[in-house]
C-alpha cells in the first residue's frame, strides 16, 4: 500500500444511537515510505517551494480534505 490516502470500514454497532460513518479516510505524509532521504532529489523552485511547504518535490504532499467525497464511494 503506497498511498497517501488511506480508507477503511470501521465497525457499526447496530445499537449505535448515532448516524454511522461507514467509510473513514486519513492521510499519511511521504517521508513514511522513503527509507532515507536520497541524493539529488528533484527540488522545487524557491517561490513553489515557499507555497508546498517543502523544498524537495517527492515530499509535497497536498492539504487532503475529508470532508470531500471519496472516489467510488456510493454514500450520499
Amino acid at each position: 500500500m503506497n498511498t497517501h490516502h488511506k480508507v477503511y470500514h470501521p465497525f457499526v454497532s447496530p445499537f449505535d444511537p448515532c448516524v454511522p460513518m461507514k467509510v473513514k479516510t486519513y492521510s499519511t505524509p511521504p517521508h513514511l515510505y522513503m527509507g532515507f532521504q536520497p541524493p539529488n532529489l528533484p527540488q522545487f523552485t524557491p517561490a513553489e517551494a515557499l507555497r508546498a511547504g517543502t523544498l524537495w518535490k517527492p515530499l509535497y504532499d497536498p492539504y487532503f480534505n475529508p470532508t470531500q467525497r471519496i472516489e467510488g464511494d456510493s454514500q450520499p
